[in-house]
């Protein structure tokens, strides 16, 4: 019966599901999950329900040259030219010219989504064939329609490899033994191979201050970094020419935290050399191909007893690894001087704050959380792995402009069914990590879009207004996740194999997030959005109460960068939007110069008159900047601020903006927020010291700035870099 919805439309086989795995739940004896439509007709695809058209899609390098070209591709006609050019290149499986490749999103759709059939079928996920049909329909609308995408390996791997690997994020353990640190290296080789990016914490690794059992002094996590930064650099991500993303981080006790804050300043230095005796200055030329440390993010992980010390300027004692004896007596102010110092050349070390992410931690008595992925939005015990799927805000907003909770609710919940389909039919790079799978089931629900919702709401991304209203957005999602994950677990399977165990910590930290909802300022939010805010957690936590929860954590805040493209996003996961003007390059030569399409549904928001819409829209053409337009109210300018200064103009978000929205989204999320801090290159390393403080002050789990102009070489500048 797999393939219920898509037996016309999509050319892919039928798909099958293959043996369960060890600690899978084979459904059999549960009642199953029940599944109201809410998009869809049943008898009508959705895919007949909208409009499509041939395309060819075609990707050319900065020369103008073809380097990607397809031909007589079937796109919904909603979609953009580069929403069909990225998902084209990047997801369209099967050689080009060969009746294997596929030529219609029609296909790419229904693949993941026939594939997903054929496992919940497997599995018995629903109540009923209707059911399960329902389901599937309402999801292949949700794709079809740019609502929700899958992270990029669901997309490359399901419905082509018997076991895909549908998950983005890794976390990695390593012990203090030559063997434990040769196998790091084998693990997340092969993760890059395959297009995954991975995380650790080498603080179990004996520093080089320390004696090996033999006699003789050990080399220290820093030496070792070198080795994992060389395999990351020739294993490139995928096969692809995109680099490997990895995380590493140093506890702030551990005796080497100083020689690893500094370990990549230095390597800037002579990259620098480099570029000034002529060789490449690109991030992918020579110099920085010649120094160590270009294929990784660092993060220095610190605890509320280092951050006190800080503020009262007291000493800090390293620890040795083996023994836990003091081994060096330093300023605690000397270390984050030093932090700072580095962040301010070359963007890293970053900061984790420890003690918030274990405080908010639902499995704490199997383990701390030690590390997270690269982006540092997935925070979880060690050996573990993340599918992630993101929902595009902007879908949700009704043709009055106003947001659609309830769809939103249900979009929530769906998505985060489908990921744990995933998880039991995926595969895993370690047998550890496989089994951590099993028992934890832990899920990245996400979105993206935020900046250009807050914009056509008439508000602005740094106000108190826009805080609240991404508080509340936030909220809904990740209560709603959890009210699935209940409701999943009730109805399919249990609670999550190690419930059990962390029944307590879970529902404590439920109750914070409970508690947080009810914290959240009522004062001019629609009254749907801030009911549906609380409502969500105390539905969570007494569901959790009865049933438990499928799933160990439910959401994360990802960077969303590709799928962003698929969705036609304008800004991605919780960023701002970059600029008001874009500029599209077209086929062959020239560029096309396009104004945000939220700034008109903002000024109609605000109550400007079409008329007076028209002329701003004209003058922000023009200037290239929305300051001076004509009948703009100076109390409005802050709507459209951006992440960056216009060309003519003066204002941009002021770098704490983005922390105070971290801060009001963060209590909100099971794991954490992919973001970094952008600021200006005049930027000091005190302003860097006081945003890693106030996000510790904040409760943020983790901060990465990036100085404007900082390295000699960087994806994104501004054509006016001073501030």
């Amino acid at each position: 019966m797999a393939g219920l919805v898509d037996a016309t439309k999509a050319t892919a086989a039928k798909a099958t599901a293959q043996p369960l795995p060890a600690l899978s739940f084979d459904g059999k004896g549960a009642k199953g999950l029940a599944w109201p439509r809410r998009w869809t007709t049943a008898g009508v695809h959705p895919y007949d329900e909208i409009a499509w058209e041939t395309r060819t899609a075609s990707i050319g390098n900065e020369s103008g040259k073809s380097v990607f070209e397809q031909k007589g591709v079937e796109v919904p006609a909603s979609w953009s030219q580069l929403a069909t050019n990225v998902v084209v290149s990047k997801y369209f499986r099967g050689h080009l010219g060969t009746p294997e490749r596929e030529t219609s999103v029609r296909q790419l759709i229904g693949r993941v989504a026939n594939q997903i059939d054929a496992w919940a079928e497997q599995q018995h996920y629903f109540k009923s064939d209707e059911d399960r049909a329902a389901f599937i329909a309402e999801l292949t609308h949700l794709l079809v329609n740019q609502k929700m995408a899958f992270n990029s390996p669901v997309w490359f791997n399901v419905g082509v490899e018997t076991r895909p690997q549908c998950s983005a994020c890794f976390i990695n353990g390593v012990q203090d033994s030559m063997s434990s640190i040769m196998d790091l290296a084998k693990t997340e080789a092969m993760l890059f191979k395959f297009g995954s990016g991975a995380g650790s914490n080498l603080s179990p690794i004996r520093s080089a201050k320390e004696k090996m059992s033999g006699g003789g002094t050990a080399s220290g996590p820093v030496s070792f970094m070198k080795g994992f930064d060389a395999f990351a650099g020739v294993v490139k991500s995928g096969g692809k020419t995109r680099r490997a993303a990895k995380m590493v981080i140093l506890d702030v006790q551990h005796p080497d935290v100083v020689d690893f804050i500094e370990s990549k300043v230095r390597e800037e230095k002579k990259a620098w050399a480099l570029i000034e005796a002529g060789y490449d200055a690109s991030f992918t030329g020579e110099a920085y191909g010649s120094i160590f440390f270009q294929n990784a993010n660092h993060s220095v992980r610190v605890t509320d007893e280092f951050m006190k010390a800080v503020e009262s300027d007291s000493t800090w004692q390293t620890r040795a690894v083996v023994s836990g004896e003091p081994v060096e007596t330093l300023k605690a102010r000397d270390i984050f001087r030093k932090m700072a110092e580095a962040a301010w050349v070359c963007g890293d070390p970053g900061i984790q704050y420890d003690t918030a992410i274990n405080d908010w931690h639902t499995s704490s008595n199997t383990d701390r959380i030690y590390a997270s992925n690269p982006c540092s939005e997935y925070m979880f015990l060690n050996d573990t792995a993340c599918n992630l799927a993101s929902l595009n805000l902007m879908k949700f907003v009704r043709e009055d402009g106003e947001f659609d909770v309830e769809s939103f609710k249900y979009a929530s919940r769906l998505t985060l069914l489908a990921q744990e389909i995933l998880v039991d039919n995926s595969s895993y790079p370690t047998p550890k990590i496989d089994e951590n799978s099993h028992l934890f089931r832990p899920l990245g629900l996400g979105y993206a879009n935020l900046g250009a919702l807050l914009m056509s709401r008439g508000l602005a991304y740094d106000s108190a207004e826009g805080h609240t209203y991404a508080a509340a957005i936030t909220s809904i999602m990740t209560g709603e996740a959890y009210v699935q994950s209940a409701e999943t677990a009730a109805a399919h399977g249990g609670p999550f194999l190690e419930y059990k165990k962390n029944e307590k910590p879970f529902l404590r930290v439920i109750g914070k997030h409970r508690d947080a909802a009810y914290a959240i300022p009522t004062a001019g939010l629609p009254k749907d959005l801030a009911k549906a805010a609380t409502d969500a957690w105390d539905r969570a936590l007494e569901l959790g109460k009865q049933h438990g929860y499928r799933n160990a954590q439910v959401s994360v805040l990802a960077p969303t960068g590709t799928i962003a493209f698929m969705m036609d996003c304008d800004t991605t996961g919780i960023e701002p939007d970059i600029a008001l003007i874009k500029y599209k390059k077209l086929v062959g030569e020239g560029f096309l110069k396009i104004v945000n399409q939220t700034v008109p549904e903002a000024l109609t928001k605000l109550g400007y008159t079409a008329e007076q819409v028209t002329s701003i829209l004209k003058y922000v053409d023009e200037q290239e900047t929305i300051e001076g337009a004509p009948g703009l109210k100076d109390e409005h300018l802050a709507v459209f601020d951006c992440a960056f200064k216009p060309k003519n103009g003066q204002r941009s978000i002021h770098y704490m903006g983005h922390v105070r929205m971290m801060a009001a989204t963060q209590p909100f999320l099971s794991g954490a927020i992919s973001k970094t801090v952008n600021m200006p290159e005049a930027a000091t390393a005190e302003e860097i010291e006081s945003v890693y403080l106030q996000g510790w002050k904040l409760g943020l789990k983790a901060i990465a700035i990036y100085r404007d102009g900082s390295k000699r070489s960087q994806p994104l500048s501004t054509s006016k870099k001073k501030d």
